[in-house]
């Protein structure tokens, strides 16, 4: 089976791991509307897809075993790190084409600061959230340990 969506066509809802894939992904972050939607799943990584709302945040969070990779694809936000949660030192401003490395162990938060939902996609490395995992909405989910 050929899952190439790498023409620019709508994004299929279900995720695709951890078979071969090629999609544009700046185009599925685009068209994706949802908080959170995993798209591909392997053993040693996975694609999240996410859809920030005006004034929204990702909220603050910690990730003790995984490094995270982060892409701007359209939208303005505030983005903060460090080894405290209530005391995060890195600060900065991010924007379209804009990434960000959040080492594993560092409390992070993205926060909307445009006038426009922020999309982004964001890679884990190892896998963190359950497969076919699509959040709709901001609200903290039971299948992450670190929302609790």
């Amino acid at each position: 089976m050929n899952k190439n969506q790498g023409n620019g066509a709508r994004m299929s809802p279900e995720e695709h791991g951890a078979e071969p894939f090629a999609l544009n992904i700046d185009v599925a972050a685009m068209q994706n509307d949802d908080f959170r939607r995993i798209i591909w799943t392997g053993c040693n990584l996975q694609a999240t897809l996410m859809c920030i709302p005006i004034g929204g945040e990702i909220g603050v969070e910690i990730h003790e075993n995984n490094d995270q990779f982060i892409k701007i694809v359209a939208g303005r936000a505030a983005v903060s790190m460090g080894c405290n949660k209530d005391c995060r030192d890195f600060k900065g401003h991010i924007s379209n084409g804009s990434a960000v490395f959040i080492p594993a162990g560092k409390w992070h938060n993205i926060v909307n600061t445009g006038g426009r939902p922020l999309k982004l996609y964001s890679i884990y490395s190892p896998p963190h959230h359950p497969k076919n995992t699509v959040q709709r909405h901001a609200e903290k989910h039971d299948d992450c340990k670190e929302c609790k």
